[in-house]
Order: C-alpha cells, then structure tokens, then sequence
C-alpha cells in the first residue's frame, strides 16, 4: 500500500502488487502559507467572535492538521487490522512516500508510530521517535525553521515551513483526547517548538546528519536530550494524570474535535495564570490519590502477611 499526494515521480506500474490510497497531506508553502493566517488572526484584536471563528477555519491549519491525523490513521490502522474482538488479524506492509521523504513523510510515519506503539507516548520514547524520525532521517530543520513560524512572509526564504510545528500540534490534539495516555505534558511539546527554532543545543541544527558531521555538530554541541533527562528537568514535564496504556490511540478527526491550540498560538496574549492553579489543582489530587493507592496496597500487603502469620500460629496449636 502506498500512501502518496500527486503520484510523485514514479511509475504505477512498477507497484503492480500495492494498493493506492492518495494521502490529502499539504504541501510545505500550504502550511507556510495557513500559518501566516492563523498568526496574523491571533494578532488581530478589534474583529468580532463569528469572524474570528470564520477566519480560524478559512485559514486553513485546523484543516491541515485532521487531514495529518486522517491520514497517519489510516496508515495505523493498515498496520493493525484487527477483528470486532480486538484480535490481531493482519499486519499490511505500507510504505509512504511523498516529494523528498524529509517532511509530510517523516510527519505521518512518526504521528502513525505514536498511535500505534505506547512506548512513544513516554518522555524518553518521544524524544527517540523524534531523534530517529525527524533528525536522523534528514528533516532540514535548519532550511524550515531558519526564521520563526511567526515570521512575517517579507523575510521568510523559500524553504521556511512550520513541519514540525504541525507535527506538534498533531501530537497535541491526540494528547487532548487522551489525556491519561501520555507521560509528557503539553508544556513538553511547546519547550520542542520553541528549541527547533532557537536553542543552545545542537540536536535541531545542520539539515541532516552530513552536515552535522560536516560541521562538527555532534562534538561542538550539546545534545537536548542530555539536559531534557535531568532528572531536576525531566519532572516537570511528566503527566501527572498518566496511565501507561498499550492500546493503539484512534484519534477521532471530525471537525468538532480539533480543537485551536491556544496555550501556543496565544501564550503571549492570553492570561493563564487561573488556568495554571487550576492545573496545579488537579495534579495535586492526583499525587494524592497515587500517595493514598500506594498506602492501600501497603496495607493490604500487610494485611496478608497478618493473616498469614495468625494461620500458622493456628495450626501449630
């Protein structure tokens, strides 16, 4: 099965076998181009709710992102066929493939691996799917994110595009949906937009791993990852409402469940500090309850081994 937009350069007839399904992914200036849009509205301050929400919609990037989760999901389900029973029946090879490989490709395959496989819903899981999907496999973070994704488009260059960024809001909107499936937090996902763009490490530099070893980036550099796994550093990304989940995730992509990421696209305009306590509320309760699970299952262990003990000393008289 081949997962395409436009055919590419190839002939069908040399994938007589394969099944084609033609994945409705944008092209790098049809994100760039939804982007400035969307970043101009979250600007505009003297316009009315109706044409906020209609402008939101015509600019194409909530469209953008469903069509991303419909066709990473339908590249999960290909790989994960399973009966009414929840069986595994069949496990079809897929390769996607689209322009150079090095965008819209490494989006889909990376967002259809985090459906599939919980170890990339982990903290160390999603920074090795971003390592092997995106770096290594030669997205050119350098050439797409040579100006910020809110840069105007007087100054951008040719190759500038928010990939990454619609991989992260992908990731976030399946996050919404399954809040307790993910160990990281949605502040995780905004320090990744933010260190893609500008950063004192070098894991986002060079447009693939030739050039980072032209330059001598590996060596010269520090790795994010190195200071994301500070155990000072790593806590205040976990999830505290997570519950380790293997099941494979299947997003819902109706309309009315993509939802505006606002803690990013409005940080800077927005007041979050009710939301914040808010937040902090519910992950106090769950320390708690956690703190409470472990003190009931303390005492059931001791429990046991009570009852254990008062048995024996029954038998033996």
């Amino acid at each position: 099965m081949l997962i395409t937009k436009g055919g590419g350069c190839e002939s069908q007839m040399f994938y007589s076998q394969w099944k084609y399904i033609y994945g409705g992914t944008p092209r790098i200036k049809e994100i760039y181009d939804a982007m400035i849009k969307l970043v101009e509205l979250c600007t505009e301050t003297n316009v009315s709710v109706d044409r906020w929400i209609s402008r939101l919609g015509s600019c194409g990037w909530l469209q953008f992102v469903s069509d991303m989760l419909t066709c990473a999901a339908t590249v999960a389900q290909c790989l994960h066929y399973t009966s009414s029973s929840g069986k595994l029946l069949l496990e079809v090879p897929v390769v996607v493939h689209g322009a150079e490989g090095t965008d819209s490709t490494l989006l889909i395959t990376s967002l259809a691996q985090l459906l599939l496989d919980s170890d990339s819903r982990t903290i160390r899981g999603f920074q090795s799917l971003v390592e092997r999907e995106w770096i290594c496999a030669g997205h050119p973070f350098s050439q797409r994110c040579a100006h910020s994704a809110f840069a105007p488009s007087n100054i951008a260059e040719p190759y500038v595009s928010p990939v990454f960024l619609c991989f992260l809001d992908c990731v976030w909107q399946v996050y919404q949906q399954f809040p307790c499936s993910f160990e990281f937090t949605e502040e995780f996902l905004i320090f990744l937009f933010e260190h893609a763009y500008a950063s004192e490490f070098g894991s986002f530099l060079g447009n693939n791993e030739k050039e980072k070893a032209k330059f001598g980036v590996k060596n010269r550099t520090v790795s994010l990852w190195s200071y994301v796994n500070n155990p000072e550093i790593l806590r205040t990304f976990v999830n505290a409402l997570y519950e380790p989940n293997p099941a494979v995730l299947w997003p819902c992509v109706a309309p009315q469940s993509i939802y505006f990421w606002e803690r990013l696209f409005l940080r800077w305009i927005r007041e979050w500090k009710q939301m914040d306590d808010v937040k902090q509320t519910m992950v106090q309760w769950k320390v708690r309850e956690k703190e409470l699970q472990s003190k009931v299952l303390t005492l059931r262990r001791q429990f046991m081994e009570l009852s254990k003990s008062m048995h024996l000393m029954n038998a033996s008289h």
